[in-house]
């Protein structure tokens, strides 16, 4: 499976490798970055962060929605509570609120990837 991780935090995307080792993984740093990616590498899911430079997560997440309406998108965020609904109505499917737990985030990404 193929999982594009948008996140500017260094440590986040060390410990989402680390979770996710198994798939075959995408980085993206910004949200430019994540529209051009999610264009050329068309990943099975997309975990999009909020607060990005350039273009934050919720504007990506619109933009990517736009090249593909299908497209599975989790936001991984601290900002779960002020912005959770903000990209739910750009289509993202789930929130998950940093920090979370391991098993919280997989049973999350098995249940987006079932739909």
């Amino acid at each position: 499976m193929k999982i594009l991780i948008v996140e500017d935090d260094p440590g986040m995307v060390e410990l989402l490798s680390k979770i996710l080792s198994k798939h075959d993984l995408i980085i993206a740093g910004d949200g430019r970055e994540a529209i051009s990616k999610f264009s050329q590498e068309k990943p099975d899911l997309v975990l999009m962060d909020i607060e990005l430079p350039y273009i934050d997560g919720v504007s990506a997440t619109r933009e990517i929605r736009k090249l593909n309406p299908n497209a599975k998108i989790i936001a991984v965020t601290a900002f779960g509570v002020q912005r959770g609904k903000e990209i739910l109505r750009e289509g993202a499917i789930d929130v998950i609120v940093k920090p979370f737990k391991v098993k919280d985030l997989l049973n999350k990404i098995d249940r987006v990837l079932k739909i």
